[in-house]
């Protein structure tokens, strides 16, 4: 039955089952990443998602810490990158839900606002870039939108934003990392961080709307 709020433990369930998503899709990630970059995207990400899930094995003590401790098992077990980013996303996300007892939609509205801003702050990407930037950004604008809804109608909005910025990476030529040097030869190929995040809330959404 699709939930409208999640507690702090179906927050922990929705996060493991997130990391093995990303596991689920290491060479899919790898592969867009190899499209444009250095083709370790995809091994990063599942090496982070492993210790997400020996993180979160042992439970925790609010919704906030749920997403806290992902940000940190990404940022001490991936290094690089990709790991400051990711680890930066869930662990500002997490801080802008202190004190909250359950993550509904107001919830999920503020975990993508604080985490899109820590992002853009670390990594200097905008809109437009081809970064994770392209696909979180828009969702969080639609997570703005449909804040007032129930958290299983907000986050099949919000995974449906994500995924069409993934797709809208492929127009963009790439201006940030590695990809910078294809110039154009970066159009026609989505952003492997993109991905990531697409794979991410898509997770989140079965999760909520099972």
């Amino acid at each position: 039955m699709p939930k409208t709020a999640l507690t702090k433990d179906e927050v922990k369930e929705m996060l493991i089952l997130v990391a093995d998503r990303i596991i689920e899709n290491e060479p899919m990630l790898s592969e867009a990443d190899r499209n444009l970059g250095d083709g370790d995207h995809g091994l990063g990400m599942k090496r982070g998602m492993e210790a997400v899930k020996e993180k979160l094995a042992g439970g925790v003590d609010s919704v906030e810490k749920a997403f806290a401790n992902t940000g940190m098992a990404m940022m001490s077990s991936m290094g690089g990158a990709s790991g400051a980013i990711f680890g930066t996303l869930w662990r500002n996300g997490g801080k802008a839900l202190a004190g909250r007892e359950a993550f509904d939609g107001q919830g999920l509205a503020d975990l993508i606002k604080a985490g899109l801003e820590g992002v853009m702050a670390r990594g200097g990407a905008k809109p437009g870039d081809k970064t994770m930037i392209d696909a979180l950004h828009p969702a969080m604008l639609k997570a703005q939108e449909v804040a007032a809804l129930p958290l299983n109608d907000a986050i099949t909005a919000v995974a449906q934003a994500a995924s069409d910025g993934r797709d809208a990476s492929k127009a963009m030529i790439a201006t940030m990392g590695r990809a910078k040097t294809l110039g154009e030869g970066s159009i026609g190929f989505p952003d492997a961080g993109a991905c990531s995040v697409a794979v991410i809330f898509d997770a989140m959404r079965d999760y909520i709307c099972a």
